[in-house]
Order: C-alpha cells, then sequence, then structure tokens
C-alpha cells in the first residue's frame, strides 16, 4: 500500500540541543573574557602565532589603558548577550514551518521506511542511506533546497531510507540488524526498479552503504559516500579513544536508546561557542529574508534528532572510535567482514574539505582502498553538502551527473581523481 510521507516540526523550546550546554558555554566565554583582563600584563612571550598576537594584544590595552578596554569589553559582551538571547527567541517566533511532504511509501518495517522521491518511475534507480542519529529530510530541507529533487530532475528515481525514530524492536537491533534491515529495503527498491540500483551513503550512512554494496555487489551499480568516515583516528585519535572509553561504559541495562541530548552533546563538543556565534548573526537577519527561512529550517532539522539504539551506540563508539577497526580493516557486520577492497564497483568519495565532523583525512583513507574510485573535494562544510546555496552547483550536480554516466556499467574504471574546481565550472 501506498501512503504519504509526513513532517513533524520540533518543539523549539529546547533548541538548540542540549539547551543548557550551549547557554553555559556562551556564559563561561564572556565572564573568562573578562576575568582574563587584569592578568594582561602577565602574558608570557611564547614564540609562536597565539603569542605574538597575545602580545600585541597586550600593548593594545597598555596603549588605550586597562579601566577604557574594561569598559568596552563589558558593552560588547552586553551586546553579545542580548543579541543571543534575541536570535533565540527570533528562531522561537520564526513563522516557517516543515509542511507535510506528499512522498509515497512504497515499503516499511517498524519505523523503517522506504520514501519515493521520483518524478518518473523510468528513470534509473538511486538508494540513498542517511545516518541513523538524525532525520533525513537534510536530504531535502527546503523545496528549493533539496538534493533528492535535485536527482529526480536529473532524470534519476531517488528512494531514500527514512529511519524514523526507533521503537521496540529497533532498539533491540545493532549496526548488523540494521544492514539486514537495509537489505530488505534495497530488494524492495529492487522490485520497483527492475535493474541494478546506485546506492548514496551519507555521513554515518556511507558506512551501512558500503557494508550493503558488498553484500549486495551484484545489484549495484555504483556508490557514492557522502563525508564518510572510515579511518577514525585520522586527526583525531584521543579524542577518539575517549570516545570508545564511553562506549565501554554505556550499559543495556541503563539505556534503551541514547537520548537525543547525550547524542547532540557529543556534536556540541566539536565546537562548543557554536551556538553562540550562528544566534547572534541569526539576530542581525531580515527575518522576513531567504537567508532567515534556510537557517530557520536547517536548525530545526539540526534539533529534531532521534535516540540512537544502545547497542549501535555501543558498537559505534567502542569499535570504529575506540577500536578504529574500519581503518584497520578489521569491522564486521552482520556477520561479514567490510573490505572495501572487494568492491569493485564505480565510488565517487565527497570528501568535503570544510568538513568538521568527519575529518578530511578520515574520508580520504575510504577513497585510498576502493578499487575504483575517484574522489571529490567541495569547499563545503559536513551539513553544507545538503544545506548550502552552492551546493547543487558544486556538488548536486556533478553526482547526477556521475550517477548517469555509471549506470549499467560493470566494468571497473581506472582511478582517477574528479577534482572540486570541475564541480564548480
Amino acid at each position: 500500500m501506498i501512503e504519504a510521507q509526513t513532517a513533524q516540526t520540533p518543539d523549539r523550546r529546547l533548541a538548540p540541543r542540549p539547551l543548557p550546554a550551549h547557554l553555559t558555554s556562551a556564559a563561561g566565554l564572556w565572564l573568562s573574557s573578562s576575568a582574563a583582563l587584569p592578568l594582561w600584563k602577565f602574558v608570557s612571550p611564547l614564540w609562536s602565532e597565539p603569542g605574538r598576537r597575545l602580545r600585541a594584544l597586550a600593548q593594545e590595552i597598555e596603549a588605550f589603558g586597562v579601566e577604557q578596554v574594561g569598559a568596552a569589553l563589558d558593552a560588547e559582551i552586553a551586546h553579545r548577550t542580548r543579541a543571543y538571547i534575541d536570535g533565540l527567541e527570533a528562531y522561537r517566533r520564526h513563522p516557517y514551518r516543515r509542511g507535510a511532504a506528499e512522498v509515497p511509501v512504497r515499503w516499511q518495517e517498524g519505523t523503517t521506511r522506504l520514501l519515493d522521491y521520483s518524478v518518473t518511475e523510468a528513470g534509473p534507480a538511486v538508494l540513498i542511506i542517511p545516518s541513523l542519529v538524525n532525520r533525513y529530510y537534510v536530504l531535502d530541507l527546503l523545496p528549493e533546497r533539496s538534493f533528492l529533487r535535485h536527482l529526480a530532475g536529473h532524470r534519476l528515481r531517488p528512494m531514500v531510507v527514512d529511519w524514523g525514530e526507533p521503537g521496540p524492536t529497533e532498539n533491540g537491533l545493532g549496526l548488523g540488524g540494521h544492514i539486514r534491515r537495509l537489505e530488505r529495503a534495497f530488494a524492495a527498491a529492487m522490485r520497483l526498479a527492475g535493474r541494478p540500483l546506485a546506492v548514496i551513503g551519507y555521513c554515518m550512512g556511507g558506512l551501512l552503504a558500503l557494508a550493503l554494496a558488498l553484500r549486495r555487489h551484484q545489484q549495484v551499480s555504483s556508490l557514492v559516500l557522502l563525508a564518510t568516515p572510515w579511518d577514525f583516528h585520522a586527526g583525531r585519535e584521543t579524542q577518539a579513544r575517549l570516545l570508545g572509553v564511553l562506549g565501554d561504559w554505556l550499559s543495556p541495562s541503563d539505556f534503551a536508546a541514547l537520548p537525543v541530548e547525550f547524542v547532540q552533546g557529543l556534536f556540541f563538543v566539536l565546537d562548543p561557542f557554536l551556538g553562540q556565534r550562528k544566534f547572534v548573526r541569526f539576530a542581525g537577519l531580515d527575518q522576513t529574508g531567504e537567508a532567515a527561512r534556510s537557517f530557520v529550517a536547517l536548525e530545526d532539522w539540526i534539533n529534531d534528532g532521534v535516540p540512537l539504539p544502545i547497542a549501535v551506540a555501543r558498537e559505534c563508539l567502542r569499535s570504529w572510535y575506540g577500536d578504529n577497526a574500519p581503518g584497520r580493516g578489521l569491522w564486521e557486520a552482520a556477520g561479514t567482514r567490510v573490505c572495501p577492497q572487494q568492491l569493485h564497483r564505480p565510488a565517487l568519495v565527497v570528501i568535503p574539505a570544510r568538513d568538521k565532523i568527519v575529518p578530511p583525512a578520515s574520508a580520504a583513507a575510504l577513497a585510498a582502498v576502493l578499487p575504483a574510485s575517484e574522489a571529490l573535494r567541495p569547499a563545503l562544510g559536513h551539513i553544507g553538502m545538503m544545506s548550502a546555496v552552492q551546493a547543487p552547483e558544486m556538488l548536486w550536480t556533478p553526482i547526477a551527473e556521475w550517477l548517469t554516466a555509471r549506470f549499467d556499467t560493470a566494468t571497473p574504471r581506472p582511478r582517477r581523481r574528479l577534482d572540486s574546481s570541475r564541480a564548480r565550472s
């Protein structure tokens, strides 16, 4: 039976999540600035770029006088505090609400659904797999800024996995259980398409997509991996090992699923002052303009997270981050070792140059071991791949053209680099 996909708007009173952490970090930043001012005379003469800047700042303070600088600092802190609160309130009052998208549901198992974004059912089919920790609709953020609709506009048939919010059955599944469910979604998409599928995976969804492609090797025409981590110790080994310890601490007897605030807190620590910066900037926007509407749409998605089943959380933290099993070639899922070297299908690995969530070196490690891969390095961020104004030209169109050129192609192509400058042309 075909039914329509609907959308829900998150409670903005909780945003940005985790709200206490965002408020505390902003207050800590401002209070520490005031507390540090009297210590300007004790700046250590470090022979480094930060040391040079501190010495230059100390000289400016001395030239203007500490009392005058202190008064200006207090005024600036008061201004930023007001702007931050104004930005939060403007976000909560903004009239934008995500509407219900009339998208057919082609298959469902538990809370997992297969949504069909096709304009014509005759187009080559693409299965898109998002992460388990965020809702899929960042791929369909706004009517005029939708990766899924962009693919459909290029005569492809995009079908996206909507994981939904996990229920009791999903909370009992590990990564292997989710991959097996993906196989059933893939089979449903194959029945609809009647031909091999391309597969796209985004971030954590890229790892699931790779495992799926290896299990359905003969039925996959090509693979696109968007900001997919592989070497989890690349650039952040200490932090990754700490997350592995956290995975040891989690117990299924304490949690059925990792709460949204906990998951969001892991992203928060990557940039504790991001919330302060972006809401201060939002306060200065024309609240009736497109920039404000885009901000609200994206912020609603960010704050509309879902809990992560505890078995998945433990495996990700312990195996991926703690042990770096994928990067070491030791990751096993659904009873099979995931060996990208065995995937002899064309693969496009997208490594966003401004990614602060997945270090580019982590994603590049996967491109290096896929036998028939190309790399695309757009000047975008992790989320900007789906939300930036430049994303359609820089990324979405090159992906659509790459997919179209490789449908029904089973012969691996020579390795070459797809330069990001081509995506801009």
